[in-house]
């Protein structure tokens, strides 16, 4: 009994005093921010046709079925040309901010709202990709994302150097970025468009509150008490978003496996050969014709697909097991990428793969790249000047420049 109750103690410390999995969070921040940005910077010439007022699914026809179903989208609130490209811009810039952790917990909030706004208003031009995103982007609002690889990360780092040197250190930014979203907030509560599905306004407003709560913690409570609370609070709400992307991400699988399975055509071995010879998914013809010349292939491919997936999720337990088949997931993805032309969801689904990549694989990843990137910096610094041109000196030349 004893050693049971260690154990639960044990368990409660590890879930509520640190944040778990931050290079793995990290990992997914960055993944799905870039994936979707990458789309919206692609579909920007026709960003009007897939989501905007010259597309065949009609503003119309959207409030209808918003009205009906309830889902949120900032779209609806106006079918003005400038309000939608307010919109794109918008969700563009959460994006490129979330993926360089610049004031993570507001950005992932935009985040969120950028991609409920555009996939709710059009849902007919998605595909599984999307619908994974739409997922995580709710996931990411109450992970901790930020710990690493972010300039958050980098910001804190720094004003924690400052306190040890017993200098103040004051945060304007942050307060004013919650005044004027929590005024466009208000504003839009009160002018009634928050109407329809409550979960998503009770979330905005929720965060809105926590974080003041937060600033007010760190501000005004004259012990630390307040403080630690509201952080063991923050780390029971991240690794519980944690778990269930990683149940989300299980689930993936083990359904698309069980599925795939009552199939006759996946029963056969067959399976993988028609997509190969769809004209929409064969942007490389020739390539598709290599891979499906052999029957023998198709059918390891076809068996391994579903192998791979509906075993993945028992494989959990087993360290060793479970990395060989999450490389062979990421390389499946990476050739479904190439082979069928869909980059998006590729993208998505390895970045909801990274939850599950070792901590010591990416520790090294990120001291790689930093090693790289301090390599390329000192070389770019010891890039000689040019000559100047013919035989006037230095001095000469910037006398006349600034003459």
């Amino acid at each position: 009994m004893n050693r049971f109750s260690l154990c639960v103690s044990r368990g409660i410390a590890r879930v509520t005093e640190a944040a778990l999995g931050p290079y793995q969070t990290a990992v997914i921040r960055i993944g799905f921010s870039a994936t979707w940005l990458l789309f919206l910077l692609r579909e920007l010439p026709h960003r009007h046709e897939l989501y905007g007022p010259d597309g065949p699914w009609s503003w119309t026809l959207a409030e209808q079925l918003i009205g009906t179903n309830g889902a949120f989208t900032t779209l609806m609130w106006s079918d003005g040309r400038f309000w939608f490209e307010s919109v794109y811009a918008l969700a563009i810039l959460a994006s490129a901010l979330l993926m360089l952790g610049w004031r993570t917990r507001t950005m992932s909030v935009l985040f969120m709202v950028g991609v409920l706004s555009l996939q709710n208003r059009s849902v007919f031009m998605g595909d599984g990709g999307d619908n994974v995103l739409h997922l995580m982007s709710v996931y990411l609002v109450f992970t901790r994302c930020a710990q690493v690889w972010s300039l958050d990360a980098r910001r804190a780092s720094r004003a924690g150097a400052a306190r040890a040197r017993c200098e103040r250190v004051t945060d304007r930014t942050g307060p004013v970025l919650w005044g004027v979203l929590g005024a466009v907030l208000g504003a839009v509560t009160l002018a009634g468009r928050m109407e329809g599905e409550w979960l998503i306004p009770a979330l905005l407003w929720t965060v809105w509150g926590g974080q003041a709560l937060w600033w007010l913690a760190g501000r005004r409570a004259r012990s630390g008490e307040t403080r630690i609370l509201l952080d063991v609070v923050a780390n029971v709400v991240h690794n519980g978003a944690l778990l269930v992307i990683m149940a989300e991400a299980c689930l993936i699988y083990a359904t698309a496996g069980w599925y795939k399975i009552q199939g006759s055509r996946w029963q056969d071995g067959t399976a993988v050969y028609y997509p190969l010879h769809l004209e929409y998914f064969s942007p490389w013809p020739a390539l598709a014709d290599l891979l499906s010349a052999s029957g023998t292939l198709v059918m390891l491919m076809t068996y391994g697909t579903v192998l791979v997936q509906v075993a993945f999720p028992f494989t959990l337990f087993n360290r060793r097991v479970k990395n060989v088949l999450l490389a062979a997931m990421i390389t499946e993805h990476a050739v479904i990428a190439v082979v069928l032309g869909l980059p998006f969801f590729s993208l998505a689904m390895i970045a909801a793969d990274a939850v599950f990549l070792p901590t010591t694989f990416l520790r090294r990843l990120g001291g790689g790249a930093a090693r790289a990137r301090d390599r390329f910096l000192r070389r770019d610094r010891r890039t000689p000047l040019p000559e100047p041109r013919g035989h006037e000196s230095p001095e000469s030349t910037h006398v006349g420049f600034g003459a």
